[in-house]
């Protein structure tokens, strides 16, 4: 898609992006970092930035690299791991890592420590099953250079000694097993996100606009896209026009998808899936704790409800947390509306939608459980991972509202996914993140696919390839398959942002 080409309407913004979240932050960065002279514009529904998944409260915060989630390492029937999955996220992530010390090196992000720390990231298990699961897990990820440094133990004391509160009063007979990589993260999401905007609205010819409901998107003659856009606050509606879209609301890009009308929207459903948390108000009991520990997940849940007893730096506090207990909800957004499953329902879409409902039965059955679950309940599942939690320390607090994203298949009639999907024009010219976990991790690795994807030409010049690689210094290579590559890359993002470091030799 060509960026500069006349227009026969007045144009508003080279570019528009669509939510104020970190996919939008992180794309408008990019693309004024690799053209200066766009022209961008920024609409959020809500009052504030990073007020839905992409707030502290409302996602795990974890700085997914597939260190301790076990849901991206599958067993084989043949009883193997198969760890492909693992190696694209962890890869991914250190994509993000690198542009953020490459911000950070430019002075145009703030002091890391902000929005980043590192905090241990472990996977726990107990049963014989699972103790041998997790051992063959730590054994095939040894032989990839992202995994380098892990630590693996079965023994009770040295585990008590990574994780104390996990294994207080828990019955020394029964099988554990956990591993730890040292160099794991926690992110704020939230911080980082107004951070880049921070940065996007200090640009030329960047605009940013507060509540602004998106009521239509319609391609015009000319190739032009026009945004029809009410202010909340005064009621009254306009139209902007633009050469690109880039559609980041969340659980919202949906239905926003659908207005387009482009004929690769057909198909797409969404599935809601909302979260909460018990958060810990005991001072003692948080101080007790400093690591990422995550578990196995129920069968039948959704990835964003693997349990995780998870240490935060939220605003400057270290915070615990235990959960997601998923539930059900039709609101696409967490501060929606209960119309908005139904509002998404399409010709189009409806097909996909009963054959991946009919194929997920355990998914439903897995979530109205968690819905009927009473504060006993709740409890008795952090005792799993804390044996001697006291009801009194926790406190339930709803986290965000996610939507998997629903695909026609031909196959199965329709499929539901777990991740995250980029849908585009055939053009180029719009484009929209549908899904959820891991989201937030490898934004930056889905905006720099995102943008040679639809500014094909643009992407392979030599200018902007020099600018993808001064941002991010692995771009176009495979850390997996280069150990020296991976080390070096590590390294200087740990110097730059402030984190631990394992050295390999």
């Amino acid at each position: 898609m060509n960026l500069k080409t006349s227009p026969a309407k007045p144009l508003t913004a080279d570019v528009v992006l669509i939510g104020a979240g970190i996919m939008s932050a992180t794309l408008g960065v990019l693309l004024k970092e690799l053209d200066p002279s766009l022209t961008l514009a920024v609409y959020e529904r809500l009052d504030e930035v990073a007020a839905e998944s992409s707030d502290a409260w409302n996602n795990a915060g974890t700085g997914h690299s597939a260190f301790c989630e076990l849901n991206y390492t599958p067993q084989r029937p043949d009883g193997s791991v198969d760890i492909s999955k693992a190696d694209k996220i962890a890869e991914q992530f250190e994509l993000s890592k690198q542009l953020w010390a490459s911000l950070v090196e430019e002075s145009k992000l703030p002091d890391p420590h902000y929005f980043i720390h590192s905090i241990p990231h472990m996977s726990f298990v107990w049963g014989e099953a699972n103790v041998e699961y997790l051992r063959r897990r730590y054994e095939a990820m040894l032989g990839s250079p992202l995994f380098a440094g892990m630590e693996f133990s079965t023994d009770p004391a040295e585990i008590a000694r990574w994780i104390p509160l996990v294994m207080d009063g828990r019955d020394p007979s029964q099988p554990v097993a956990a591993t730890r990589m040292a160099i794991g993260t926690d992110v704020n999401f939230g911080a980082l996100t107004r951070a880049l905007f921070d940065n996007l609205r200090q640009q030329p010819d960047v605009s940013f606009e507060l509540g602004q409901e998106i009521e239509d998107i319609r391609r015009k003659e000319g190739g032009l896209w026009r945004v029809k856009i009410r202010d909340l606050a005064t009621g009254k509606s306009r139209k902007v026009y633009t050469r690109f879209v880039f559609i980041g609301a969340g659980g919202g890009s949906l239905t926003l998808l659908e207005k387009s009308g482009i004929p690769e929207a057909s198909g797409f459903g969404g599935f809601p899936v909302s979260g909460q948390w018990l958060k810990c108000l005991n001072p003692d009991v948080i101080a007790r704790h400093d690591a990422k520990v995550y578990g196995k997940a129920a069968v039948g849940s959704p990835p964003m409800s693997v349990p995780h007893l998870d240490t935060r730096q939220i605003n400057g506090r270290q915070e615990l947390l235990f959960g997601p207990y998923a539930g059900f909800s039709t609101k696409f957004l967490k501060k929606g509306s209960y119309t908005d499953l139904f509002r998404s329902i399409e010709l189009g879409n409806i097909r996909p939608l009963l054959y991946a409902g009919a194929r997920n039965i355990p998914l439903t059955k897995y979530l109205i459980g968690q819905v009927l679950q009473t504060p006993e309940q709740r409890i008795a599942a952090l005792r799993e991972y804390y044996p001697e939690a006291r009801p009194q320390d926790w406190q339930l607090e709803t986290a965000g509202q996610r939507v998997q994203v629903i695909k026609k298949d031909k196959k199965q009639g329709g499929v539901l996914e777990f991740g995250t999907e980029v849908v585009t024009a055939a053009d180029g010219s719009i484009a929209a993140l549908l899904g959820a976990s891991p989201g937030a991790s490898t934004a930056v690795s889905i905006m720099l696919d995102l943008v040679q994807r639809c500014f094909p030409e643009h992407a392979a010049s030599p200018a902007w390839q020099a600018t993808f690689h001064r941002l991010v210094p692995s771009f176009g290579q495979s850390l997996a398959d280069n150990a020296a590559l991976t080390q070096q890359v590590r390294a200087h993002s740990a110097e730059v942002l402030g984190l631990e470091n394992v050295a390999v030799g």
